[in-house]
């Protein structure tokens, strides 16, 4: 393969890829958004191939194969949760998907930053569960337990047990 083929075929693919790119960042469609990303790994894909072809191995091509494969499975996957976002929602739109987050933890406002007041923020992690100090488990609880064992006997029997929860 001649140079100006591989670099025909390395502008479509670039091309290509990034079509998908502005594409996949401008929907708000989950269907469209998955042709997208389809059309992101075809140009990678058409990038592999053309480089094979141009130093005359297999390589590549053999990559591309696998690039097609996990995009085979990536399809399979995203037809399943538009599938159930649907059913949720009757919505495709990806908006829809913050109302199924996990509801205990509080949504962050981000403040308008002017330009005078510049301060460093760092990143804090998302709380996963509960948080014990917003709501705290009761721990008022006593237990009287009485165990009796006598000497001939090897186990140990429980005669009383109160567990009491005061709210």
């Amino acid at each position: 393969m001649n140079d100006a083929m591989t670099q025909n075929m390395l502008v479509f693919a670039g091309v290509l890829f990034s079509a998908g790119f502005v594409g996949f960042l401008t929907r708000r469609s989950l269907i469209l958004m998955f042709l997208s990303l389809e059309m992101m790994l075809a140009g990678v894909s058409i990038n592999l191939i053309a480089f094979s072809r141009h130093y005359g191995n297999f390589q590549g091509q053999v990559l591309a194969i696998m690039v097609l494969t996990i995009a085979a499975c990536e399809a399979a996957i995203a037809l399943a949760l538009v599938v159930s976002l649907y059913r949720k929602k009757a919505t495709l739109d990806v908006r829809a998907w913050d109302e199924l987050s996990e509801t205990l933890v509080p949504k962050e406002v981000e403040a308008p930053m002017s330009m005078s007041t510049v301060e460093l923020v760092f990143p804090s992690l998302t709380p996963s569960g509960l948080d014990p100090l917003q709501d705290p488990v009761l721990s008022e609880f006593s237990a009287n337990v009485s165990v009796s064992s006598p000497s001939n006997e090897p186990k140990t029997t429980v005669k009383k047990a109160e567990v009491t929860h005061n709210a």
